[in-house]
């Protein structure tokens, strides 16, 4: 996998006419050839429909024009390549518009792939499929269960592939499929003797097309947005099923809220709406915020309330260590909103919290996840004369990103913190974490990756930022769990010690070390 991923629209239209969707294909073409937009998908499922191919004779539908109209099939003649083929409920429909040039103009290699998507999206529910040499698209021993064809003009496909899902299989009785007299259609419902929804199978398209074509998902451009409302259509809007997380056991969430409240405490993993807190809880693990719940910053990506915050609560340590003893955890990870209004920056809250763990419990291991203490040395060797075993503080962002993401931050001051603990104390590993999903680029992220790697820093997590209201930054893209494999590995071989990578991954996801 090279380090690039490419913007891709994805265009979810749910059940749509032929009719409008073939206009916007060639819209959306004709918009990729003049490099107006990025490459697009479209997923559609479609009423009866008959396609002919450049390669179709009229002989190839086995019925009437009465018959036709009195079921309601469109017949169409388009650009594509093959023969007839037909569409209909039940039937999982792509039409990916590529700019090939970004694939080294190679038509078959497309093909290539697009069977590949299928027949990983068939063994994903535990069908083996195949291709066949000379005809595209896959097969189940000597069935059909999707079909490819597709057009391309200026190097820029139309078109796709036809995946069998839980279509009424008779309705193929009307054709011969893709000319080939002797073919019988098989779908997903057929092979597996039950009942599968598109949107489950859908989800797991979009999932293959991402690791095969490098996609990051894309918010649809204004000019985008303009084609479907002129042809009539709606995109439904994107969540990728990757971010799914399973509900916590009952009563998880209430268990350790009590906990907390007991002790007058936040977290981290309520304050910023981490998604993986009821995963977190019910192993019995949290990220405690002190210093309260007000942060003095206007980050545009985080949930923490802004303003004016309270004085330090000056019982605050000593209910910390309280807690993660009542917890009994082997690790326990430490931060705070930004306190620009303290002198210290907070570091003298820290350190007490770290004297009072190392009394309370002696044996838990200290992770202190820091802010940038406005780049005081003094503050910082106040936390630092602790001797956490841990000290992270996140860069969050790529330095282009910062005056949009973070403007009361500054990326060299961040990375001077780091730097500076391990000058101070080469003993303390040190960590930092980054968002992705923002509108940066791959390359800018490995960047990020080689200085945090030149200041000595030990761990590294990277994780999907997600929109936390409306008032927040938009997502830009979504990346795929394949992405960030590839990140993992990167960072590994830039020499980190631990990384953790992936969607739903934040700074003290899987913390201890």
């Amino acid at each position: 996998m090279v380090g690039s991923f490419h913007p891709t629209y994805l265009l979810d239209l749910g059940k749509a006419d032929y009719k409008p969707v073939w206009e916007l294909q060639k819209n959306l073409q004709n918009l990729r050839i003049r490099g107006q937009v990025a490459d697009s998908f479209i997923l559609v499922e479609h009423p009866p429909t008959i396609t002919l191919g450049k390669a179709s004779s009229s002989e190839h539908i086995l019925v009437g024009e009465e018959w036709l109209a009195a079921h309601e099939f469109q017949v169409f003649q388009i650009e594509r390549g093959g023969d007839v083929t037909y569409h209909g409920p039940g039937q999982l429909v792509g039409y990916p518009i590529l700019d090939l040039h970004e694939y080294n103009k190679d038509v078959h290699l497309l093909v290539y792939k697009l069977e590949e998507m299928l027949i990983r999206t068939l063994s994903a529910f535990g069908i083996k499929a195949e291709r066949r040499v000379g005809f595209p698209g896959v097969w189940v021993g000597e069935k059909k269960i999707a079909s490819i064809g597709l057009g391309v003009n200026h190097w820029v496909t139309i078109h796709g592939f036809a995946l069998n899902v839980n279509p009424d299989l008779s309705q193929f009785n009307t054709i011969v499929p893709c000319g080939l007299s002797s073919v019988q259609m098989t779908s997903l419902a057929e092979e597996l003797k039950r009942s599968i929804s598109i949107s489950e199978v859908k989800n797991r398209v979009i999932e293959e097309m991402c690791a095969l074509f490098q996609w990051e998902i894309r918010s649809l451009s204004q000019d985008v947005e303009s084609l479907l409302l002129a042809d009539g259509l709606k995109a439904q809007v994107f969540r990728p099923s990757w971010l799914t997380v399973q509900a916590p056991t009952a009563g998880v969430m209430e268990v350790m809220e009590g906990v907390l409240a007991k002790g007058r405490l936040h977290t981290v993993c309520e304050g910023a709406c981490c998604p993986n807190a009821g995963e977190c809880f019910a192993l019995g693990t949290a990220s405690f915020m002190i210093l309260g719940d007000v942060c003095t910053r206007g980050c545009r990506f985080c949930a923490v309330s802004k303003g004016i915050p309270c004085p330090p609560d000056p019982a605050e340590a000593e209910a910390v260590a309280e807690t993660v003893k009542t917890l009994n955890l082997k690790h326990a990870v430490i931060t705070s909103v930004t306190r620009d209004d303290l002198p210290d920056g907070g570091a003298g809250e820290f350190a007490r919290v770290v004297r009072a763990l190392r009394q309370k419990t002696p044996l838990t291991s200290i992770e202190l996840l820091i802010p940038d203490l406005a780049g005081s040395e003094q503050a910082l060797e106040t936390v630092l004369a602790v001797k956490p075993e841990v000290l992270g503080h996140n860069i969050e962002t790529v330095p282009e990103l910062y005056p949009r993401v973070q403007p009361g931050a500054n990326y060299e001051r961040s990375l001077k913190v780091l730097a500076d603990v391990k000058r101070l104390d080469p003993t303390i590993k040190t960590k930092s974490g980054l968002m992705v999903g923002l509108g940066e680029k791959t390359q800018e992220v490995c960047r990020v990756m080689e200085d945090l790697r030149a200041v000595g820093c030990d761990y590294l997590t990277i994780g999907q930022y997600l929109q936390p209201t409306p008032k927040h930054l938009p997502v830009e893209g979504f990346i795929p769990p394949s992405m960030f494999a590839w990140y993992r590995e990167q960072a590994l071989k830039r020499g980190f010690e631990k990384v953790e990578c992936g969607p739903l991954v934040r700074s003290s996801y899987h913390a201890q070390p």
